[in-house]
């Protein structure tokens, strides 16, 4: 992980509830992929003393301890030794969370060599400083413990307030508290709990400037930490997370702890009460099941060095023309729509979340190209308030950002839904309340058409084919029934509905255009999705290839040029095509089986290619190809590119790019080639 050379180590808090073994153990691998080396984490006096409580921190400590630098943060009164009756409160005897601390040295002291001396649950809230007695007792504890923890060749942190209290932190001073401790830390969260805009929050300079004219006053040789910030994204809004992290890492301070790992699971419990405000659940990096959030993603592969790259492409751009705006613009498809719409004179805004790993790459070849033409927005469609924003001065908007794979969407419905569903209507109300008819052009899909599971098919010559004479001389249009299936279908189909009904109910001008598969330049094909580009990434790495099915399943394949075309012919024609569904494909001409194409692969690449099957998946089509005729008329689109053709520049691309060579191709051209 690079870092620059004054900045601030970084590291993590991390919670764990007592016995969460498996969540631990994950937790740690993940910090581990993502190059941290500190963690802190709380040890609670009163799970301590709970059943199992010993055996667990017994367990937990040692495991942590060996693989980070590890600052254990003591705090939570047992409530049988409270004053209270709660963990908030005080112990009766003050002296004995010293002994907690010194039982918990001689226990597992080489697990670390700083600790943490709280005994709080939330910024001591159930103390009132203007009363002696309170903080009275709050130095004599604390005091003790780390007078007590330094003797035992400890080093003690001293916990923040939140927001920070210089008074507070006088106090500490001058009843001598601060001269028992090596570092003094800082809590902020600028932007989730401390407000940016009202001015609550001046910034890390300036909060770290207070604390150390105050702590150096007592102790100069103190270090500051900023032992906890974060930001919430209950927004869907990673962009201020992004800034957030890469601001934290400039503050002045030797150590810089983010808060957290990974999202609070729906069933936690906050001080407020279960889901009293929603910003407590979602500070983490990753989702409550692990998957990487953009910047979970960004720290895993690259580092803080690529946070800081990001967080530069996504620095707001003042926009100095009326844009058109291509949601999930840094994609696929949105990349190549860009290119062509720049390299036409058109200004172009790019949204995208930015989710799918990669991307960033054509986002940065976008802007080296068209510097002057390209701006981009980091910004997620199911974040109203960015949408609005995005959309203001845009004239017309492609709207390609989705959830695009019936395996994910099958492994997390919410988040397809959300994201195809909610980030669709949150587009078409921007531009209704707009009033001024800007035009909305929708990527939909094939897959509204439901698994087809009703279409008799044939197989001939290594590939389905309808046994109706009609639909294999034309394949299927528009007046095909829809039936949604898996939730990606769902999603798609009620997000293409809307559309249609937008321009129908509200006069939203809107066209959408129900895709077959697209492929070309640009595109990361994984297994779930872009199986085109899959297949050649695979078989020029020389890594086998897996097939879900008989291999035998049919698609009308369509050069990413092409379905280009027809979204800037639907943009220019929208007055004549509003409201309308278009099925886009590459027409019978380009249909083409998964074993044919493989086969054909193998004629350009020289070799065989290792290929294996598997079961089929959920309600994969066994056929499916496009009537492209209404669309071709109503745009006005030429005849698309040769399958065979335009795969044979798809595989050159891909090749060159890996440094292979295909035979007899060294010299060769690929004219129709979008390269960076």
């Amino acid at each position: 992980m690079t870092v620059a050379p004054n900045a601030p180590s970084l590291g993590f808090v991390q919670w764990f509830r007592l016995g969460e073994r498996a969540h631990a153990l994950q937790a740690a691998d993940a910090l581990d992929a993502m190059g941290i080396r500190h963690l802190r984490t709380h040890l609670s006096w009163a799970d301590y003393r709970a059943p199992g409580g010993d055996a667990w921190y017994a367990w937990l400590l040692p495991m942590l301890g060996r693989r980070f630098d590890l600052l254990p943060c003591l705090h939570y009164t047992p409530p049988d030794l409270s004053e209270t009756g709660r963990t908030s409160g005080a112990p009766r005897a003050l002296k004995s969370f010293a002994d907690f601390v010194d039982v918990m040295i001689d226990r597992h002291g080489d697990s670390f060599a700083w600790l943490e001396l709280w005994n709080e649950p939330n910024n001591l809230l159930d103390w009132d400083w203007r009363q002696d007695r309170d903080w009275l007792k709050f130095c004599e504890m604390l005091g003790a413990a780390a007078y007590w923890a330094q003797k035992r060749g400890k080093r003690v942190v001293l916990p923040a307030s939140c927001p920070t209290d210089l008074h507070w932190l006088r106090l500490m001073g001058e009843r001598g508290l601060m001269n028992v401790v090596d570092a003094v830390g800082i809590h902020g969260f600028p932007g989730t709990w401390e407000s940016e805009s009202a001015g609550v929050w001046r910034g890390w300079a300036d909060v770290v400037a207070e604390v150390r004219d105050v702590v150096s006053s007592f102790n100069p040789a103190a270090e500051l930490w900023v032992t906890e910030t974060g930001y919430s994204t209950w927004r869907q809004d990673a962009a201020p997370q992004l800034r957030a992290f890469t601001a934290a890492l400039e503050a002045p301070v030797s150590r810089v702890y983010w808060y957290g790992l990974r999202d609070l699971a729906d069933d936690v419990i906050v001080q407020e009460g279960p889901h009293f405000d929603e910003r407590h659940y979602h500070f983490g990096v990753d989702d409550t099941d692990g998957r990487p959030k953009l910047l979970g993603r960004l720290l895993r592969n690259g580092g803080i060095e690529a946070v800081r790259v990001v967080t530069a492409l996504a620095t707001p751009a003042i926009v100095k023309t009326k844009p058109l705006l291509i949601t999930g613009g840094a994609g696929f498809i949105g990349a190549n729509l860009a290119h062509r719409l720049a390299g036409e004179g058109e200004h172009v805004l790019l949204y995208d979340a930015l989710a799918r790993p990669g991307v960033e790459q054509n986002l940065a070849w976008l802007q080296r190209l068209y510097p002057e033409r390209v701006s981009f927005t980091l910004g997620d469609t199911r974040d109203r308030a960015s949408v609005a924003q995005a959309t203001a001065d845009a004239t017309a908007v492609f709207h390609l950002a989705a959830q695009v794979a019936v395996t994910t969407s099958l492994d997390d419905p919410t988040d397809d839904l959300q994201t195809n569903i909610l980030g669709t209507f949150n587009l078409l109300e921007c531009l209704r309340r707009k009033g001024d008819k800007t035009p909305i052009i929708f990527a939909s899909t094939n897959k509204v058409y439901g698994d087809l599971g009703q279409v008799g098919l044939d197989l001939i010559d290594d590939a389905w084919a309808p046994s109706d004479a009609r639909l294999r001389r034309q394949g299927l249009d528009e007046d095909f029934p829809l039936s949604f299936a898996t939730p990606y279908g769902c999603s798609k189909g009620a997000a293409d509905q809307y559309v249609l009904d937008y321009a129908h109910s509200y006069g939203v001008p809107s066209c959408v255009l129900r895709m077959s598969c697209i492929y070309g330049p640009r595109q990361l094909g994984t297994e779930d999705q872009g199986w085109v580009a899959h297949f050649m990434l695979r078989a020029v790495q020389r890594k086998p290839i897996t097939l879900f099915g008989d291999g035998k399943q049919v698609r009308d394949i369509l050069y990413v040029t092409d379905a280009v075309a027809a979204y800037v012919a639907a943009w220019k024609r929208i007055g004549a095509v509003s409201g309308r569904a278009f099925n886009l494909g590459g027409g019978l001409q380009n249909a083409v089986s998964l074993v044919q194409l493989l086969a054909h692969l193998e004629t350009v690449l020289g070799r065989p290619i290792d290929i294996g099957f598997d079961e089929w998946r959920q309600h994969d089509q066994r056929y499916f190809v496009a009537d492209s005729r209404r669309a071709k008329e109503a745009l006005g689109l030429a005849a698309p590119v040769a399958w065979r053709d335009g795969t044979i520049l798809l595989m050159r691309e891909i090749a060159e790019r890996h440094g292979v060579t295909l035979p007899g191709d060294a010299h060769r051209t690929t004219p129709m080639m979008v390269t960076a």
